[in-house]
């Protein structure tokens, strides 16, 4: 059974006839073990994401230190193991030395980036610090655009050197005696794209890369480092780009990263719904030229992917650029993009992927974390609330435990204008086997209906003894925009009672275009 596309939705045919799959799971077949690094999120000095986003001193609720508790709270709804920071394209025109010390002796500057005058007064430490108090795990960038070697070996000495050595005695000067002990760094931000300031070709960015990291893990040889890799996957450059800069870095470097971004175009609603099925052919294209790589140099070594911006984002659509952009102070909104419940179908089913290759991306960002394209928003001085789209994320960092599960799907397509041909419904299954020998643990179930009719989803689970508790779902039922904090709140998942099992299987029926999640235990049988 095959679905058109022609117009950007199922024709009449195929909304009146229900879909029908079948998923397939054992415990013995695994993809791998989930890192909980995979539901990361990013702050990048843009926007609203730093001032009047994690810090607004004077706001009801900040701390001490000046940074929002209430977005502090959502953030750990939300499930946020790590944060990366300063950026993204700030990162390329950053001078760090001058972002740490008394507040009163910073002076402020333009950020080419993002044409803004950053005030200078959240900087590395306050960063780090913030971090370290919510529990969360920086991803630290270095700036290899307009910087080089020498600045950041000498932002990783600030943060992790101990007492004896230039930059970790101002460190300490400024306050902080232990060192930070940041363990995940990036070399660079979008070094491929020419909007980025210092942007290089591949074998400029492939040697300055290498020599950086190797400088760094002379300076401490614990950390891992991230390469930069394609923009999008379809940038001119792609491919070569990802060969060029391993075959420099790749004895050097333990991630490659990957950023995409996905909006639906001209009403192109079934192209959009598939947007996940690009975003695995992104990381299998990646995963290939990195293999090839490690083939030519007859390596044992697997480079993995830190896919460290990816969201629904209406770039295309509704981004001026940041070349149009006036000179902006006072953390001005751009890039508040206001998210619809279809959206947040999409952002689950981008989740969906990423889990179905946790054995090669460890490392993940939701781009980002407040205001910026985010599932957390804020208003100055008053309140912070949940995007439609905090909902599929939380749901997933919560649920998602133990290993993936290596799923059999068998499901009809739909040819697509964008894709081509896309399956109707995904899947992911995750397990957490750990603890005592014979106990249940936990299963989860995540699926999306990307059909507009009912999909009816048989699984089959042998070997294992299964017991669902029940489910979450939410609906793609709206098309448009929702506006401001009331409509937002509409939004959310609605609770499902999950059928009984039969005979090692259990049937369940999917509301046409939704994302939901199945929840209970499991036992090998």
């Amino acid at each position: 059974m095959e679905y058109t596309a022609e117009t950007g939705a199922n024709d009449g045919a195929a909304q009146s006839t229900p879909v029908t799959a079948t998923i397939t799971l054992h415990p013995d077949f695994q993809v791998g073990a989930i890192d909980r690094r995979l539901f990361g999120s990013f702050v990048e000095h843009l926007g609203r994401a730093v001032y009047t986003g994690i810090y607004e001193p004077g706001h009801s609720t900040a701390d001490e230190h000046g940074f929002r508790r209430d977005v502090a709270d959502l953030t750990k709804e939300l499930g946020v193991s790590m944060v990366r920071y300063p950026g993204g394209n700030f990162v390329s025109n950053y001078v760090w030395e001058e972002a740490v010390g008394p507040v009163e002796n910073r002076k402020p500057f333009i950020d080419l980036a993002w044409r803004t005058v950053e005030p200078n007064i959240v900087g590395t430490d306050e960063f780090l610090q913030w971090a370290e108090r919510e529990g969360i795990e920086p991803m630290m960038a270095v700036n290899l655009g307009t910087r080089g070697v020498a600045a950041a070996v000498g932002l990783l000495e600030y943060c992790n050197g101990v007492a004896g050595s230039k930059w970790a005695d101002m460190r300490i000067a400024n306050g902080r005696a232990e060192p930070y002990n940041v363990k995940l760094w990036c070399l660079g931000n979008e070094m491929d794209g020419p909007w980025q300031i210092g942007h290089k070709d591949a074998h400029e960015y492939g040697k300055l890369a290498a020599e950086a990291g190797k400088a760094m893990r002379l300076t401490d040889p614990t950390i891992e480092l991230v390469a930069c890799g394609s923009s999008s996957m379809y940038m001119d450059t792609f491919g070569e780009w990802e060969r060029t800069v391993l075959s420099y870095t790749y004895d050097i470097v333990d991630h490659i990263s990957m950023h995409a971004y996905y909006e639906e175009k001209d009403g192109d609603r079934a192209s959009f719904l598939g947007s996940a099925t690009a975003m695995d052919r992104f990381i299998e294209r990646v995963v290939a030229s990195a293999d090839s790589i490690a083939a030519q140099k007859r390596s044992d070594k697997k480079i993995t992917i830190s896919f460290d911006e990816w969201n629904v984002w209406y770039l295309e659509t509704r981004f001026p650029g940041e070349k149009n952009l006036p000179l902006q102070r006072d953390a001005p909104r751009i890039i508040e993009d206001i998210y619809s419940a279809l959206d947040a179908v999409v952002v689950g089913d981008l989740m969906i992927t990423l889990l179905n290759h946790a054995d090669r991306v460890p490392v993940a960002a939701l781009a980002q974390l407040v205001n910026v394209i985010a599932p957390i928003m804020t208003e100055p001085g008053g309140d912070a609330w949940r995007q439609t789209t905090f909902h599929p994320f939380a749901n997933t960092a919560r649920l998602a435990q133990g290993s993936v599960l290596d799923l059999r799907v068998n499901v009809p397509q739909v040819t697509t204008k964008a894709h081509g041909d896309v399956p109707l419904v995904t899947a992911a299954a995750t397990w957490d086997e750990s603890g005592e020998a014979g106990a249940a643990g936990a299963l989860s179930l995540f699926l999306v209906n990307r059909s507009t009719s009912p999909a009816t989803v048989t699984i089959s689970y042998s070997g294992l003894a299964v017991a669902l508790d029940g489910g979450l779902e939410l609906l793609a039922d709206h098309v448009g925009m929702r506006e401001g904090k009331e409509a937002a709140e509409l939004v959310s998942t609605a609770t499902r009672t999950a059928p009984a099992s039969e005979n090692g299987t259990v049937t369940l029926t999917l509301a046409p275009e939704s994302w939901s999640a199945w929840h209970g235990t499991a036992k090998r049988a």
